[in-house]
């Protein structure tokens, strides 16, 4: 067999993982500076117990409960399973949790440009490992490596483009580029599969072997003379009546044709493959068939043998890259958890920590000095939080929503994604000072002392994976190589072990493998026993501890270890507030201060015997001395109530900040686009300007062509009537068209206005009214006004000139007002029958003073007008547009204008409005 030469092209020697690996890719194990140096292994550690106490310890901090909550954020099978398993890799030194963390933050950035699919790859491991042991592999198989290699050259395309599409130069994606920069995509052994399988159809083609096309041409040609002789063979026995309709099939694996058993002398020398159930129908091989029918068998043979001999050649292609597609399917894991770790940190509102050494200074901290080794502000139980989230039906989204990243100082913090972040549990701070190896904290029952510690432990496990945390600001934390922890019940029947032999079994172990590096949790330290001998015991642990460890936290109910921190500067003491008030614990902590457990006050607040506590009480009075403990109690509660009060008022002002902070991006969105809507505005109304400018300019044309065309045909004793008609007209389009006088009144400046005696004015507190004014303007600014009977005084800017035309109305003599009666009776139409004057809105035409009643019927155009008239303002003019076809409706509308008790007078047609009537309103 030989494949064709295309297929052979593609055989170029593959690059083996190991020699790949050895010269592109570079592990990091950390020495005691936590340095990262290159090595060619990894280490392990030298003691089994170490990890045995580790698992325990995952274990006791539920780890993997917290491992579940991240899994639907995975997008593979792959991270799926790692999740699931809780086999979320930790860093092995600070450099490698940096990474982490920096990967992260890289998936972030990508998340908020452009989410990233990776459901599209498959774990192909199985796949591997079955070509690997020799087994041949389905076309199924096959296709199923190439879909997953296609895929994941996609992905490493977009990461490529991620940087170039965002324009960033600051390389915040270069650590998820750096995960698959150095891995072999299988390209080639991509594209020979895709060269000899149509993946879609899930068949071999032609093309993959110059033998199988061969065989595929013979036998489709084969065929072909083997169905012709069939159907020729079958339409003659049909036309002879051996048959109902001619019939070709498949029998033993050979085409044969269908007879009737009293026909069969029709196929002399033929091959009976099988009769029908009824014995009627035989099924023949013809004689002239048989040898088509062996060749048939012979290519198909061949076939198939050539198609497995192919798949044989693609199975032993996909062993040689065994170790690099494993390595790449490791590599593909790492890019999905990092990720899963950001949908995660997204959906918890997180925040990416600072990691630091006690040695060392933090890469993040820029080189500055800090008090504090662990600075982390509410900071809320991850487990509780997830809870808390789902219950409010909060739940994780792989949607890719838009995410507001903040790089200072190369730290990426997430914006507020909803700002109902749940209240429950109760954020906790958490402050260790430089220098401090063991805190003791202590504290009422059900205070919250192992929830705070449990919620440390987790916080340093999470950001040794490069997982974001669910606080405030910048957390500050130190990176620990081991996470020991002590809580629980150790209790075992089977191993013979008390509650107090297991607490100290589990203690022996931590003791054997911790580190100054470590982080040590014990709960309830020294308890199960007689309480002089625990205290004892403690002490003497805790000062073990003090010089061996890199920070210890252990919590007790035992005052005497809270002495320590007198002692010895290492020492820090922590207590969990208790508020007297409502009995009821704050789950807070108190870094610095020494707590009670208010066990007596808890017991009276549940309603034990009030005789028993007065009891209990005096023995607490004879066991520790009263003034000591007088005092101590007055300053706890005194600082309670300070910090109480400071807190409330650090509530008031982040609330007024708040608020100022919506009013101002208020005014600041509003203020944006006050340029364009004021230039939005001046174009408006240049338009409505040159719009109505237009129109009284085709108004005033219309009224000069009708006194040219009047003045060709009227008498000489008619002009003076006809230019004072014109006049008029004009004269009302030009006022209809004038701005108004408040327009000009308001442009003014109202500070150069100064009333004088006897004037009148408008007045703002009486509601623009008008009013005289009886005393002039005064020193302090005032004006004494008069409006009817009643007297005020206004200021000076509540106090608006009225406009020029009303003022010459309102100041005129009656000689004047009867002058200009004269006046309008001889320009103006609008002159009642008794000589007085009637002040009418100018002639001018607008769709608001306009009845169309054309194409109505009379007696809805009745109505129409009717209703019309008696709408109208008064001194309003109406046109009432009739038309002119029968005249019914202008007779009927004519009608009713004279018998209108409304209507003063109308207008009929003119040469200016042919078929409208102009009627005035009284």
């Amino acid at each position: 067999m030989q494949l064709s030469d295309h297929f052979l092209s593609l055989q170029n020697p593959l690059i083996l993982y190991h020699h790949h690996h050895h010269h592109h890719h570079r592990r990091f194990i950390c020495n005691s500076t936590t340095a990262a140096v290159p090595l060619a292994t990894s280490p392990k550690h030298t003691h089994t117990s170490a990890e045995s106490i580790q698992q325990e310890t995952l274990k006791s901090l539920e780890w993997p409960s917290l491992c579940d909550q991240l899994s639907p954020f995975a997008q593979t099978s792959m991270g799926l399973s790692v999740t699931k398993k809780a086999q979320i890799p930790f860093g092995r030194c600070l450099a490698e949790s940096q990474t982490l963390l920096d990967q992260t933050s890289a998936a972030l950035a990508i998340m908020q440009s452009q989410p990233l699919d990776l459901s599209k790859i498959e774990d192909i491991s199985g796949i591997v490992d079955s070509a690997a042991s020799g087994q041949l592999l389905s076309l199924s198989e096959i296709c199923a490596v190439r879909r997953t290699l296609r895929a994941v050259s996609d992905v490493w395309e977009k990461l490529l483009e991620a940087p170039i599409l965002d324009g960033d130069s600051s390389g915040r994606y270069a650590p998820l580029l750096e995960i698959l920069k150095y891995c072999n995509f299988q390209m080639e052994l991509e594209r020979k599969i895709g060269f000899c399988i149509d993946c879609n159809l899930s068949v071999i083609l032609d093309r993959a072997s110059e033998d199988l096309e061969i065989i595929r041409s013979e036998r489709k040609r084969n065929m072909e003379n083997l169905e012709s002789l069939l159907k020729e063979v079958s339409t003659r026995i049909f036309q002879v009546g051996g048959i109902d309709r001619p019939l070709i099939t498949k029998r033993r694996s050979r085409l044969c044709v269908g007879i009737r058993a009293s026909h069969k002398y029709l196929l002399p020398g033929g091959v009976v493959l099988n009769i029908s159930s009824s014995g009627a129908t035989y099924f023949t091989e013809p004689k002239e068939a048989v040898e088509l029918n062996n060749m048939e068998v012979r290519l198909s043979n061949a076939e198939k043998a050539e198609e497995m001999a192919i798949l044989s050649l693609l199975t032993t292609e996909i062993a040689k890259s065994e170790v690099e597609i494993r390595y790449l399917l490791d590599k593909v894991v790492e890019v999905d958890l990092a990720f899963a770790k950001a949908g995660y940190a997204q959906w918890m509102n997180g925040v990416c920590p600072i990691l630091s050494s006690e040695n060392h200074e933090s890469s993040n901290s820029g080189g500055k000095e800090c008090s504090l080794s662990i600075n982390i502000e509410g900071i809320q139980h991850p487990l509780l939080l997830g809870s808390s989230l789902k219950s409010s039906s909060v739940f994780p989204s792989k949607s890719g929503n838009p995410i507001q990243l903040d790089m200072t100082n190369g730290v990426v913090t997430i914006g507020s994604l909803s700002k109902g972040v749940s209240d429950f549990p109760i954020p906790i701070d958490v402050k260790v000072e430089h220098g401090t190896r063991v805190v003791v904290i202590s504290g009422p029952n059900t205070g919250g002392k192992t929830a705070s510690m449990k919620t440390l432990g987790l916080a340093s496990l999470m950001s040794k994976a490069g997982m974001y945390l669910p606080a405030k600001n910048r957390p500050r934390l130190p990176w620990f190589d081991l996470v020991l922890a002590d809580i629980g019940d150790h209790q075992s029947l089977e191993q013979n072990l008390s509650t107090f032999s297991g607490h100290i079994s589990q203690i022996i172990e931590i003791l054997e493998v911790v580190s100054r590096e470590s982080l040590v949790l014990i709960d309830e330290i020294g308890s199960g026993t007689d309480p002089s001998e625990g205290v004892a015991l403690a002490t003497s642990i805790l000062q073990y501890l003090r010089g061996r460890v890199g920070l210890a936290i252990v919590t007790t109910h035992y005052a005497d270890l809270s002495h320590l921190k007198d002692k010895d500067a290492q020492f820090e003491n922590a207590a969990m507030e208790f508020s007297l008030e409502t009995l009821q614990p704050t789950y807070r902590i108190l870094w610095g201060n020494t707590g009670n457990s208010n066990a007596l006050n808890i017991a009276k607040s549940i309603g034990f015997d009030r005789n028993i506590i007065e009891r209990a009480k005096e023995w607490v009075e004879r066991l520790r001395p009263e003034e000591e403990q007088q005092w101590k109690g007055d300053l706890y509660q005194s600082l309670t109530e300070e910090r109480s009060k400071l807190e409330s008022q650090a509530r008031r002002a982040a609330s007024l900040h708040a608020e100022i902070m919506d009013l101002y991006n208020e005014i600041q969105d509003e203020a944006k686009d006050l340029d364009k809507r004021e230039a939005a505005l001046r174009a408006k109304e240049t338009q409505q300007v040159q719009k109505e400018l237009k129109a009284a300019k085709f108004q005033i044309e219309t009224v000069v062509q009708e006194f040219d065309n009047q003045l060709k045909i009227a008498a000489t004793d008619q002009f003076n009537s006809l230019v004072k008609k014109s006049e008029y007209a004009i004269a009302s389009i030009v006022e209809a068209h004038h701005p108004p006088d408040d327009f000009s009144v308001n442009e003014t400046n109202s500070n150069s206005f100064t009333p004088q005696f006897g004037e009148q004015v408008h007045v703002k507190g009486l509601g623009g009214k008008l009013a005289t004014v009886v005393e002039a303007l005064g020193d302090d600014e005032t004006v004494l006004v008069q409006y009817g009977k009643i007297r005020v005084r206004a200021k000076k800017s509540d106090i608006s000139a009225i406009p020029r035309s009303k003022r010459i109305t309102a100041n005129s003599s009656p000689i004047l007002k009867k002058q200009g009666q004269k006046s309008k009776e001889s320009q103006s139409p609008s002159t009642t029958n008794n000589g007085e004057e009637e002040s009418y809105v100018p002639r001018v035409q607008t769709s608001k003073n306009t009845v169309d009643l054309r194409g109505m019927r009379v007696e809805e155009a009745a109505h129409q007008l009717d209703m019309a008239v008696s709408s109208t303002e008064s001194q309003s003019v109406v046109f009432v547009i009739h038309g002119m076809g029968t005249g019914v409706v202008k007779e009927r509308a004519l009608e009713i204008l004279r018998n209108h008790p409304r209507v003063a007078k109308y207008e009929q047609e003119s040469p200016m409005n042919y078929g409208c009537t102009v009627a005035y309103i009284k």
